[in-house]
């Protein structure tokens, strides 16, 4: 009679397999990422409203969720942050947009004289360093400058074009996402069960991983918000004391710059200091103060908000970082760069977790 002794290489697997798959709360983990990651990408155009307010509904909840805590009935705390919510969205769309616009407008009929002052600038290089440029060079690279402007200027053009089909889907998505974001605040709980019927039995595994995503997500995503408001906050008190021109415009760039670690706070250097030298030349005081405050802002945010906002730390290699910021900021544009962090830390608790599932049931405490 045949045994497993008599094929090591079989028995072998079947060791492998029960290490990683030993118990089918391993396996209701593994289906659950699966499908939601499938969900994820194959519906996501689709269904973008939903997947926004559930978001939303998720950062609110934790709101919610503290007053609750503090004796505040559910509904009012519901209808409170909720009516929270909607004067930040009316404060955005009305006043705070229609800001930027006028300023980037300013900003882009400023755009000639600009590079008409920086081609008079590169021009005397030549003459500063002939032993490592020429004229000629300049040229051609001044040329190719302008070619790529153009060609920006040509697609910007296009997407106006197009952009109608997108503002009916923004006053669509205006309506829809605001209304579910309420109901999915309201009937958490009916939802969560209605969910929770399809979920396997067997999913202590899956609570344990996500608690810990929970907490971890729930506070790096509202840390991260507090710290886009308060940077964009100081930076454009800031600004406007010190006479930069497009201050609202720069203090919203310098906000959203902390949502990419690293890499944001590089970028936004450039369009800072640029328009602070196109204001006042290298030459001039104001210059160098812009220098300071700008270096003084970015210290306080590392120095001061990073520690107060992010209490629980994500501890993540910058490796790491870098890595799903490039991934998922590749599959989802914007918001896989915004959630790339939390999504990290939910492969990360996930394989934090997995070593575990090789215990007993009787030996895991969950």
């Amino acid at each position: 009679m045949t045994t497993e002794n008599d094929f090591p290489d079989l028995r072998f697997f079947k060791n492998k397999l029960k290490r990683i798959l030993p118990n089918s709360q391993a396996v209701a983990l593994l289906i659950i990422i699966l499908v939601s990651f499938i969900l994820i990408i194959t519906l996501a155009d689709l269904l973008m409203p939903v997947f926004a307010s559930v978001v939303l509904a998720y950062l609110l909840d934790g709101l919610v969720e503290k007053s609750v805590r503090l004796n505040m009935p559910r509904l009012p705390a519901v209808y409170l942050f909720f009516f929270g919510f909607l004067t930040c969205l009316g404060f955005l769309i009305f006043i705070l947009l229609p800001m930027l616009s006028e300023q980037a407008v300013g900003l882009v009929q400023h755009i000639p004289e600009i590079i008409k002052r920086a081609q008079k600038e590169i021009m005397r290089l030549p003459e500063m360093y002939p032993q490592f440029i020429s004229e000629n060079r300049i040229r051609e690279m001044v040329l190719a400058v302008q070619r790529e402007l153009l060609t920006y200027g040509q697609n910007a053009l296009s997407f106006s074009a197009a952009s109608v089909i997108g503002l009916v889907s923004a006053l669509v998505y205006l309506f829809l996402v605001p209304m579910m974001v309420f109901f999915f605040l309201k009937d958490k709980a009916i939802i969560v069960n209605w969910f929770l019927q399809f979920m396997p039995r067997d999913r202590h595994l899956t609570q344990s991983v996500w608690k810990e995503v929970d907490m971890q997500i729930g506070n790096y995503v509202r840390g991260k918000f507090a710290e886009v408001i308060i940077l964009m906050a100081i930076s454009y008190v800031t600004f406007s004391a010190m006479k930069l021109n497009y201050a609202i415009l720069l203090s919203v760039l310098m906000g959203l710059s902390v949502i990419i670690p690293y890499v944001g706070a590089t970028l936004v250097t450039f369009p800072v200091l640029g328009i602070a030298y196109f204001q006042w030349g290298l030459g001039g005081d104001e210059f160098m103060y812009i220098v300071i405050a700008y270096s003084v802002i970015q210290a306080l945010d590392g120095v001061v908000l990073v520690p107060l906002l992010f209490s629980e730390a994500v501890n993540l290699h910058p490796i790491a970082i870098i890595v799903a910021i490039l991934f998922f900021g590749g599959m989802w544009g914007f918001w896989g760069v915004f959630f790339a962090i939390p999504l990290a830390t939910v492969v990360k608790a996930v394989l934090t977790a997995w070593p575990r599932i090789g215990e007993t049931n009787a030996d895991m405490n969950y």
